[in-house]
């Protein structure tokens, strides 16, 4: 059974940084591309960043979080990262991680774990 178990969110001034973590389990985690994803109070899901299976080295952002926010990933633990920097009011959302099949610049629907919250406010 796929588990993604996310982690490192809380509450921010504008300007602060957080780092997300999320812990996989149930697959073979390098062989997988992975998504973050975001839903902010009131609106849709939005994806935020995807990178590439341990096969390759690519990484996609959304454009709103382009120069903020890294993806990264260690297969050795089994954990997907979002570095959150210099975050903004609107930043503020729950964030989820998400197992795909493909590498895209934009969420396919995968597996999503149940998310950590982020308030950035002042």
């Amino acid at each position: 059974e796929v588990q993604l178990v996310e982690s490192g969110g809380g509450s921010v001034q504008p300007g602060e940084s957080l780092r997300l973590s999320c812990v996989a389990s149930g697959f073979t985690f390098s062989t997988y591309p992975m998504s973050w994803v975001r839903q902010a109070p009131g609106k849709e899901l939005e994806w935020v960043a995807s990178i590439s299976s341990a096969r390759n080295n690519y990484k996609y952002v959304t454009d709103a979080v382009k120069g903020r926010f890294t993806i990264s990933r260690d297969n050795a633990k089994n954990t997907l990262y979002l570095q959150l920097d210099d975050l903004k009011t609107e930043d503020t959302a729950l964030y989820y991680c998400a197992k795909e099949d493909r590498l895209a610049r934009y969420y396919t629907g995968g597996v999503r774990g149940p998310g950590t919250q982020v308030t950035v406010s002042s």
